[in-house]
């Protein structure tokens, strides 16, 4: 006899507890109990053995592999959800991947033009979209990249994460490695880029650039380029110029060094660590490329970057007042950044590569890795000025390092 909290008194306890999602063979008790004629012991007899019938048909059935087909087809026909799969908790949302993506993006290397994309594909993709107020701080100390690490693990998947900051390697720290991407370009080109920017900003207004360095002095903000790269000013040497490579080979001290410890580290970086590293001098190839490596985060983005609503808004990113130096000032300065020009060649290189293996045929043939004005160059450039080991704008900003000449 059925005791305890599930003795019924009636039908409507029976069908309280079959709400409450009861098993089969508990709901067979129930239904047993409430045919049992009071003080039959022939009709007892009869419903136990109905009910170990059952019970060792259920048992039969499990160790051959399951109910016959007759069965199933029944369940078929009368569907398969169950009062759990209707009432239960909800189904975990499928994520895409990769679900961690980190933009640690080049500075004067198309960035703003690609952050304004993120924030139109984040409102239309739904994802997350962090990109960080921090434009002088590149390298961290031991702490700051556990403490950066940990709040970007905490971000609500899918993400994407982008600020200017030196490769993190996150497996070092036991956390999880998320996807990298980035974009970087002819080194002399992000260099002249830079050189004016910090001067004169871009379209959206001088003044506005006046505001955000007002510890230039005049004698800094229009010194000629060409005398800052054949006088070895600082800003025009190395490490100072010394800058993309850095961004790939990560935090360590020695990736600040000029040399080929720190070239073949971020080389290898760009192999293991790096999704897709983009040249600025075919953008829409490598948006096209996001576009089909990760359709959740760049979907559509090269019809939103072509339209003419963007462009409005784009066209306001290009640094104004800018020239190009002289043919003896660049000879100069590409000695000096043969690092730089070595980790690009092959970042170019390894561009292509991916775009043959999807299948896009490159409108930007690999030409000779030393530029056209360079390659009867017999001169040597002298060894720069050594500067001081300091966070870059924060250096750049100091009005007293400029004027220190060799």
């Amino acid at each position: 006899m059925l005791e305890g909290p599930y003795a019924p008194d009636n039908i409507v306890q029976i069908l309280a507890v079959i709400k409450k999602g009861g098993s089969i063979t508990t709901i067979l008790q129930f239904l047993l109990w409430a045919a049992w004629p009071r003080g039959a012991p022939r009709d007892l007899a009869f419903c136990m053995a109905a009910l170990l019938l059952f019970c060792l048909g259920s048992l039969f059935i499990q160790l051959n592999g399951g109910p016959p087909k007759v069965l199933l087809e029944l369940r078929n026909y009368l569907g398969e959800s169950t009062y759990m799969d209707d009432h239960g908790p909800p189904v975990p949302k499928v994520l895409p991947f990769p679900s961690q993506v980190i933009y640690n993006r080049v500075g004067k290397c198309g960035s703003r033009t690609v952050v304004l994309l993120l924030r139109i594909l984040a409102e239309k993709h739904q994802f997350n979209l962090v990109s960080s107020d921090i434009h002088n701080k590149t390298r961290l100390t031991k702490h700051e990249q556990v403490d950066l690490m940990r709040n970007i693990s905490t971000i609500p998947q899918p993400f994407l994460y982008t600020r200017h900051v030196h490769f993190l390697n996150f497996t070092r720290f036991r956390i999880e490695q998320p996807v990298y991407i980035n974009i970087i370009r002819d080194p002399i080109n992000r260099f002249l880029s830079n050189y004016f920017f910090r001067r004169f900003g871009d379209w959206r207004g001088e003044q506005n650039h006046l505001i955000r360095t007002p510890r230039m002095k005049d004698d800094e903000r229009y010194l000629d380029i060409n005398v800052c790269i054949l006088e070895n000013y600082p800003e025009c040497s190395n490490p100072r110029i010394f800058y993309i490579v850095p961004y790939f080979c990560g935090q360590h001290p020695q990736c600040r060094e000029p040399g080929v410890w720190a070239l073949e580290r971020a080389k290898q970086n760009v192999l293991e660590n790096f999704l897709l590293v983009g040249i600025l001098e075919e953008l829409e190839d490598v948006l096209l490329l996001l576009e089909r490596l990760l359709p959740h985060y760049f979907s559509d983005v090269l019809s939103i970057y072509k339209s003419p609503a963007f462009w409005k808004v784009g066209n306001l990113t290009g640094t104004v007042k800018k020239h190009t130096p002289t043919l003896e000032a660049l000879q100069v300065l590409y000695r000096r950044m043969k690092y730089e020009y070595d980790f690009y060649n092959f970042v170019r290189d390894q561009f292509h590569l991916i775009k043959r293996k999807i299948g896009l045929k490159s409108s930007h043939p690999s030409l000779s890795h030393e530029p056209t004005f360079l390659r009867e160059l017999s001169l040597r450039t002298p060894d720069p000025l050594e500067d001081e080991d300091e966070e870059e704008e924060e250096a750049l900003d100091d009005a007293n390092n400029w004027l220190v000449q060799p």
